[in-house]
């Protein structure tokens, strides 16, 4: 995989990150209007270009149970990214705890990273995807 591919990756990776922030995040935010409410159709940003096999996907999981493990592993070796949602597992600290320990085998065995998403969201990622643990700071207009 070429260094161009990898910076796109993590550059999307970044991108989804504060994406998931803003939408999860902990800031307190003042309400909304009615009048401030604006519809979009998010259909329209979600074009598939299926004629062009990407290098790498980011795929999306639940862990649910310790059966939802060898899915998310074999995609993390076959070099996507993961975004693991591990809340239905919250209250299983056992079987979450083991989870992890397994996945965290699996991206060190791949020489990926993984990192946690607020308190129900992990990111795991294959062979040269790190994440970096540093927000970053819009420079406002």
């Amino acid at each position: 995989m070429g260094m161009d591919t990898c910076s796109r990756a993590l550059s999307r990776v970044e991108e989804m990150s504060n994406f998931v922030d803003k939408l999860f995040g902990t800031e307190k935010r003042r309400e909304s209007t009615p009048e401030e409410f604006v519809e979009i159709d998010i259909g329209e940003y979600e074009q598939v270009l299926e004629q062009e096999p990407a290098a790498m996907y980011v795929k999306v999981a639940d862990l649910a149970s310790i059966n939802d493990l060898p899915e998310i592993k074999k995609q993390i070796y076959e070099g996507n990214i993961v975004i693991i949602n591990i809340g239905p597992l919250k209250n299983d600290k056992l079987m979450l705890e083991r989870s992890i320990k397994e996945l965290k085998r699996v991206c060190s065995d791949v020489r990926g990273d993984i990192v946690g998403l607020g308190e129900e969201q992990v990111i795991a990622t294959p062979t040269g995807v790190k994440v970096d643990r540093t927000k970053l700071k819009g420079t406002g207009y």
